[in-house]
């Protein structure tokens, strides 16, 4: 029998501008995705580490994350 001792995710994650309105608008929408986004996994208790934020020169966002899987424990991957 074998079981899971720690899982993680690792994604990057690319959060778009939106078409058909302001560059600014769409800069301040790419912020507030992503502060929702941090916000929903603090609410549902996932835990998670943000390796690196890079901002694109369009305005865009790429997010490299560790994060749960689930309800699996994480070990140290969160070290």
């Amino acid at each position: 029998m074998k079981r899971i001792k720690a899982a993680c995710l690792e994604q990057t994650i690319h959060f778009q501008l939106k078409d058909g309105i302001s560059a600014e608008l769409a800069k301040r929408q790419v912020r507030q995705e992503y502060e929702s986004y941090k916000a929903q996994m603090d609410r549902h208790k996932t835990q998670y580490k943000i390796i690196e934020e890079a901002e694109q020169p369009d305005g865009s966002l790429i997010v490299k994350i560790k994060k749960q899987n689930n309800a699996q424990p994480v070990g140290n991957y969160l070290d």
